[in-house]
């Protein structure tokens, strides 16, 4: 398919100008170049050629060649120009895209910092706060223990108050 593509674009001609159109009366140029048209046209019907007519289509072959590859530089030169236009251009958006990546990387990385701190916060504070229940949970056992020594205490007093009084009397 892409060859018959290539193959049909190598095959179209450009438009002419009206400056390259012949003029409207024929001239003795324009004569023999329709005649030189014939003479081909001629010859490629006729199965016997002679050397003039063989040097004419082959002069006119490498002129047609000379042509194409003149076309070609040029279009070549100008796809050369707008190639390293267009690499400036990429290198340049590259560059200001790479800038604009590297100042919301470098936001990130502070974001994340402060981030981070206040994780570390957070998870102290969740350290003090579990230190904190465990220590309550303690005090708590200390002060149960210390009521029920408080009421045994009371009732030990209580019998011995009685004891003293029974012997006082």
């Amino acid at each position: 398919m892409s060859s018959l593509y290539t193959r049909s674009k190598e095959y179209t001609r450009s438009r002419k100008a009206q400056s390259d159109s012949p003029p409207s009366s024929p001239s003795p140029i324009a004569k023999t170049l329709r005649h030189e048209r014939l003479s081909r046209l001629e010859a490629a019907t006729n199965p016997t050629t002679s050397d003039s007519s063989y040097s004419d289509r082959a002069s006119g072959r490498s002129s047609a060649y000379s042509r194409r590859e003149n076309r070609l530089a040029a279009l070549s030169s100008r796809a050369e120009e707008e190639s390293n236009r267009d690499y400036k251009k990429l290198y340049e958006s590259a560059l200001s895209e790479n800038q604009k990546l590297k100042s919301k990387l470098q936001e990130a990385q502070l974001e994340l910092a402060d981030i981070k701190a206040k994780l570390e916060k957070a998870a102290q504070k969740q350290e003090k706060t579990s230190d904190r229940s465990s220590m309550l949970e303690m005090e708590k056992r200390i002060l149960t223990e210390l009521k029920s020594d408080n009421q045994r205490l009371k009732d030990e007093n209580g019998a011995l108050i009685r004891v003293i009084s029974k012997l006082s009397k």
